[in-house]
């Protein structure tokens, strides 16, 4: 009897095991890509990019959030962060969006190394006011998620030149401020040295979770 104990409790460890290995091998295994202008569709990427197809980083820019303060690629730089366009009046994909938005800041809340850009693409409606009662509505954290209006000029200029969140207009599930801009519901993550490394679409839970999964990957890098 207590030999068939000795091999059953054997049998299990040998599982777990088993188990774990298998578990760091398939996390090792596992390389995000690092996307450049090159593979992604032409109509999502300014022009100018299309001949340079290696090399990408998200560009500088200046923007005022929820709070007042000017926030830039400095405050991001040398971390992990999310970016997304939307803006407070959607009445469609956004909603869903920051919702699962608000998933991402709880499970890396307090976590320095984790940032959120959400830059709106109806800065004429998006001032500061309406972006601080938008972020205190989702329960956005001061300083670790940023909603950013500024030029609009500017913001657009960085959604073609840095994030390509544009899809042409027939496609479906995209947002629309009423104007040129038609945003996608893309999530774009973003490593510590400012190169793309996935889009995942925030309308849909498990790649929110797949998102998240690797943002401990870039973390454990």
């Amino acid at each position: 009897m207590r030999n068939k104990v000795i091999a059953i409790l054997v049998i299990v460890i040998i599982g777990i095991a088993i188990s774990y290995f298998m578990t760091i091998s398939q996390t090792e295994r596992k390389q995000l890509p690092v996307i450049q202008p090159r593979d992604v569709k032409k109509e999502m990427v300014d022009p100018e990019l299309l001949e340079k197809g290696i090399g990408h980083r998200i560009g500088n820019f200046e923007f005022v959030n929820q709070s007042g303060d000017t926030v830039t690629l400095d405050d991001v730089k040398g971390k992990v962060f999310i970016a997304e366009y939307f803006f407070t009046t959607c009445g469609t994909i956004c909603p869903v969006m920051t919702e699962q938005m608000t998933r991402v800041q709880t499970r890396f809340k307090g976590n320095g190394d984790v940032k959120i850009v959400s830059f709106t693409v109806h800065p004429e409606y998006d001032n500061v006011e309406v972006l601080r009662a938008y972020a205190d509505k989702y329960g956005a954290v001061d300083g670790q998620w940023h909603f950013l209006t500024g030029d609009k000029d500017a913001l657009y200029k960085l959604a073609r030149t840095s994030f390509f969140v544009l899809k042409p207009a027939e496609a479906a599930n995209l947002g629309d401020a009423g104007s040129d801009f038609i945003h996608t519901n893309n999530f774009v993550l973003v490593d510590q040295e400012l190169r793309i490394r996935g889009y995942y679409d925030g309308t849909d839970r498990n790649e929110v979770s797949e998102l998240m999964e690797d943002i401990k990957l870039l973390l454990n890098s």
